[in-house]
């Protein structure tokens, strides 16, 4: 349905959004008609979350109060991003099944950086397997920064969610899959399924931050060449070919809305919630990227993430966060400005109200976290406990 809602409003050659649409008569029952399933489930408050206006109140409660923490700091080691306000604030939902909610600075584009490391990991294991991929990469936290200049006992990388272990799967995009394409034609290939997996939201390239981005890649020189060393790439490769394929991945840009609609895709187990799109058919991929978010997805801070918020989540530098709530939703968070481990501060606190008002940690009860409220059910809000009492 976004798809002809975004084609009527191209045919019209009008600006702004799809929310700002009017329908004629004849224009509305036809979209009614092509979307009959959709429309009768949302009759019957049949979606995986029933009281999903009510579900966002909560969300926008909050998304104002994390906006009041104004600690941390940009990051300034690549000058694109040390650009950015600390002020920006932005905060977008989308269920498995296209409910969708924004609050706050969330059309503004900003570079991808690690958040897409999951993305293009789970891009290796649908094409490849989870055996060909994890000859080349491990599957443990490091326990280390995430631009150390060590592998594991194996000579691997520790996994794909440190920058040794994404400079790998970047070599194994170039060289193990469709290695009859052009440099060109590679990056057109991932990006086509970047677009699929945010269901057609915004994607564009950054030249400014990827020019930066090598400019500034000594560290990430020096680990390649490390790996090199040691022999972890992939027969062929070309160590300044995969680099650049890395910082290019690193640069895409992207913005909350679109964030928010990959992260629900993997929610979805592959399917794209917006377009209905099988686009990760490998059924292992999705659970082995979800698995690696949860335990190695936030820098340093990964195990205590884990522990006090048990969502698979992906943080990268420009200040976005992927977050996953495997069968419900996905979630992006976004805000420059960030704690010493390289996390949004903002985002981190968000997930963390998140988690003590509904019962979406991985290992919650649902018997022992009653006091909770579980947004699956409808009429979640009748329950005894409150926000206010939860944080």
């Amino acid at each position: 349905m976004v798809e002809r809602l975004k084609a009527i409003l191209m045919e019209r050659k009008e600006s702004g959004n799809i929310e700002g649409l009017t329908l004629d008569k004849d224009l509305f029952k036809s979209v009614f008609q092509e979307n009959l399933i959709l429309f009768s489930r949302a009759f019957r408050h049949d979606f995986v979350v029933p009281d999903f206006t009510d579900f966002c109140k909560y969300i926008e409660e909050f998304y104002w109060k994390c906006k009041a923490n104004i600690g941390g700091k940009v990051a300034a080691y690549i000058p694109q991003l040390a650009k950015f306000n600390p002020e920006y604030w932005g905060v977008s939902v989308c269920t498995v099944d296209g409910q969708r909610y924004s609050i706050g600075d969330t059309n503004i584009p900003f570079t991808i950086q690690s958040t897409g490391k999951p993305i293009n990991y789970a891009i290796a294991l649908n094409e490849l397997s989870c055996n060909v991929v994890h000859k080349y990469v491990g599957q443990e936290p490091s326990g280390r920064m995430f631009n150390e200049l060590v592998l594991d006992y194996n000579r691997k990388p520790h996994n794909p969610m440190v920058n040794a272990g994404a400079i790998v799967i970047c070599s194994l995009l170039m060289h193990l899959i469709k290695p009859e394409m052009r440099h060109s034609e590679k990056f057109d290939w991932v990006s086509n399924y970047y677009k699929s997996l945010c269901g057609g939201e915004y994607l564009g390239f950054n030249n400014a931050t990827f020019l930066s981005e090598r400019e500034a890649a000594d560290r990430n020189f020096a680990i390649a060449y490390y790996m090199k060393e040691h022999k972890c790439f992939p027969e062929g490769s070309v160590l300044k070919d995969v680099m650049d394929f890395y910082f290019q991945m690193c640069s895409l840009e992207v913005n909350c809305h679109s964030v928010s609609v990959m992260g629900a895709t993997l929610a979805n187990g592959g399917i794209c919630p917006i377009t209905n799109q099988t686009v990760i058919n490998n059924s292992s991929a999705v659970r082995d990227c979800l698995s690696l978010m949860h335990s190695c997805g936030m820098y340093d801070y990964s195990g205590q993430f884990a522990f006090r918020v048990g969502l698979p989540t992906k943080s990268g530098v420009s200040g976005s966060m992927m977050v996953v709530v495997p069968n419900v939703m996905g979630i992006c968070c976004w805000s420059p400005a960030l704690d010493t481990y390289g996390n949004s501060v903002r985002g981190v606190e968000f997930c963390e109200d998140l988690v003590s008002t509904f019962n979406f940690h991985h290992y919650d009860n649902l018997f022992h976290s009653r006091h909770k409220m579980d947004p699956r059910k409808r009429g979640f809000t009748s329950r005894p406990n409150s926000y206010g009492n939860n944080i």
